[in-house]
């Protein structure tokens, strides 16, 4: 169901594309991992995975399993709660292998938190927790980099600023790119495999900032 609201809602937030390397293909038991820059993205990427015929379970912080009928569709669609913070935070990788195991695709935010600027533009993913890592290690699992573009024009700022941004965005009609890298199989040394998979993702967000950039010009 989450999926659906997406694909339907995002177009009519922006002018909405996606495009993928030749070589991408979202395999039952890939991890995608997106860069994330706002509190909308989230619907961004469950739309473009959308596209390419998948339907993922996703690892998102565990406040939206307390929000009224959100939560759940969350429950019934086996998407993973993560309890940062908490002594249950490492279940949810754990939950995470469960479902690649069973052939589900996984999406799965390295950097773990949004950006705390309050400005519109789009900047380069952050520092990535080693979450991503560590989950390909123990399963085998290929990463798939995502890069997203464009969400920030549609919410960003302080929360009146957000949802201003939302009420606007069909009249505004933000343009907001998703680019798909090839997957990949990250390097069993955690360290390594986080700066692997922190310079693929941001050459799949360089990838769909140039699409806008090309757009706009």
């Amino acid at each position: 169901m989450l999926s659906a609201v997406a694909r339907t809602v995002v177009p009519v937030l922006g002018r909405f594309t996606v495009t993928a390397d030749e070589a991408t293909v979202l395999a039952p038991g890939s991890i995608v991992a997106p860069n994330h820059s706002s509190l909308v993205d989230p619907g961004v990427v469950l739309a473009a995975v959308r596209r390419l015929g998948v339907e993922p379970v996703v690892l998102a912080t565990a406040g939206l399993w307390r929000v009224p009928l959100l939560g759940g569709a969350l429950v019934r669609e086996g998407h993973i709660p993560v309890h940062r913070g908490t002594e249950r935070a490492a279940r949810a990788l754990g939950a995470a292998a469960d479902a690649l195991a069973a052939g589900r695709v996984v999406v799965l935010y390295p950097e773990g938190r949004l950006p705390r600027r309050v400005d519109a533009a789009d900047s380069a993913p952050g520092p990535f927790r080693t979450g991503l890592a560590r989950l390909a290690a123990t399963t085998g699992a290929p990463v798939v980099p995502l890069g997203q573009a464009g969400a920030r024009r549609i919410s960003s700022g302080s929360t009146a600023k957000q949802l201003a941004g939302l009420a606007t965005a069909p009249l505004r009609r933000p343009a907001v790119h998703v680019h798909f890298g090839a997957p990949l199989l990250l390097d069993p040394d955690v360290d390594t495999a986080t700066a692997q998979a922190r310079a693929a993702v941001t050459a799949a967000w360089r990838t769909a900032a140039a699409h806008l950039a090309t757009r706009r010009a």
